[in-house]
């Protein structure tokens, strides 16, 4: 009798990528508290809007080092050579839309952690504080907003954050673990 060995199964959309894997694997759908890290993400996710999401985690290690590592203050005060220097920047998304968008996140992100104590308090009111955690099956089709990120993105646009419609505050619900929509199955779905 010939043993067969188990096969990883894994959340399609991340194909075999080792980017796109690891990202899968240890990132995604994983609950993130870190303030820092979740403005990263959330810049992040705006700078991805329109384009796929691994073309961002190529170039991501480059935003990292052209925002300052996503240094709130720092990036709130990022006046005209700054910008110009990183609309020059082919390492990053050169989107002149979405760079400002940057700046005016990182105001509107100290103002909320200034009202709420920390960002994340106020970011994880949106799922009452805990994951929702979605019970889909290989092939299902996973929802690109919900009334959830609905209510979130019209939260964050009276706060004057930009670059957050729904589906961009969706992806960033599920990129930040506030959402687990790894199929039924997956290795790294963790319930």
């Amino acid at each position: 009798m010939v043993l067969k060995a188990a096969v990883a199964t894994r959340c399609a959309w991340c194909g075999t990528d080792p980017l796109y894997v690891a990202y899968h694997d240890e990132e995604w759908g994983v609950p993130l508290h870190n303030d820092r890290r979740l403005f990263e993400m959330l810049i992040l996710e705006g700078a991805q809007a329109g384009l796929s999401w691994i073309t961002i985690l190529r170039k991501r290690a480059e935003y990292r080092r052209a925002f300052d590592r996503f240094d709130p203050v720092k990036i709130s005060a990022y006046r005209a050579p700054k910008l110009r220097e990183l609309m020059n920047n082919a390492g990053i998304v050169r989107n002149k839309l979405k760079i400002e968008a940057a700046v005016k996140n990182a105001k509107a992100f100290l103002a909320v952690q200034e009202e709420f104590g920390s960002f994340d308090s106020y970011i994880w009111q949106f799922v009452g504080g805990a994951p929702i955690v979605n019970t889909l099956k290989p092939g299902d089709r996973i929802a690109a907003t919900t009334p959830e990120s609905d209510a979130m993105s019209k939260a964050l646009k009276m706060r004057g954050f930009t670059f957050v419609g729904s589906t961009i505050c969706y992806a960033f619900m599920q990129a930040t673990g506030m959402v687990n929509d790894h199929v039924v199955g997956c290795i790294a779905r963790r319930v």
